[in-house]
């Protein structure tokens, strides 16, 4: 894998404001208003960044949380995790392996068989329709 290094500038180039602050700045948009939270179209989401492949729409679920989740990523070196102890909450953080694109959450909540949910920003993703 090539690890893909802009500056901000760069990134600013190619996001929208929204992306930006989302991707580049880990920020969130509000629940149920991204584009993919109540997608049901079969495909691979892509990171919106750099463009890796990284969930298939067969491990996608409805959480009722209001942002696109899956059970598990498509493969298991696309995603990183850390801690994350912002906003008074101690959670994992998931950004892309590629770019380090932040793309949500992953928490131990999810359905079967992996037992987890990856809360995604829709504004980190762009889905390739099979």
């Amino acid at each position: 894998m090539i690890k893909v290094q802009k500056t901000a500038t760069e990134w600013q180039a190619e996001l929208t404001p929204q992306e930006f602050q989302i991707c580049r700045e880990k920020g969130t948009e509000r629940a149920f208003t991204g584009e993919y939270w109540n997608c049901h179209e079969e495909g691979v989401y892509h990171c919106k960044c750099c463009g890796a492949p990284l969930f298939s729409s067969e491990t996608k679920f409805e959480s009722g949380s209001g942002w696109p989740s899956f059970y598990q990523s498509l493969q298991t070196d696309a995603i990183a995790e850390h801690r994350d102890i912002s906003h008074g909450m101690v959670r994992t953080e998931i950004i892309c392996q590629q770019c380090d694109a932040h793309l949500g959450h992953v928490f131990p909540d999810g359905p079967k068989p992996t037992g987890l949910r990856y809360c995604v920003n829709s504004a980190s993703l762009r889905l390739t329709k099979k």
